[in-house]
């Protein structure tokens, strides 16, 4: 992984456990995300995304897939590993 995580808030406590990361990209630019776990789905999902200040919706793929090469569920899913190991956490539906 390429992106390094500059800032992150966690909040397990929802339904859903929801992440929100600011990473700073290999260019210098910063890519907000924040997303979650659905137990339904069994993955990670993107709520919203932005990429220095500009709105993408709930779009990842376009960074994922040039950037770092590999799929928007494989990106989330190693990001959410480091915040869940940094916060004990364990994705166990409620």
């Amino acid at each position: 992984m390429q992106t390094k995580i500059k800032k992150v808030k966690f909040e397990p406590e929802y339904k859903n456990p929801n992440y929100t990361v600011i990473l700073e990209c290999p260019q210098g630019n910063e890519l907000y995300i924040k997303f979650d776990y659905t137990y339904a789905m069994k993955k990670y999902m993107p709520l919203k995304v932005e990429y220095d200040g500009v709105d993408k919706g709930a779009k990842l793929s376009w960074y994922t897939n040039n950037v770092e090469k590999m799929t928007v569920d494989a990106f989330l899913e190693k990001i959410a590993e480091k915040i869940n190991k940094k916060y004990n956490f364990k994705n166990e539906e409620k």
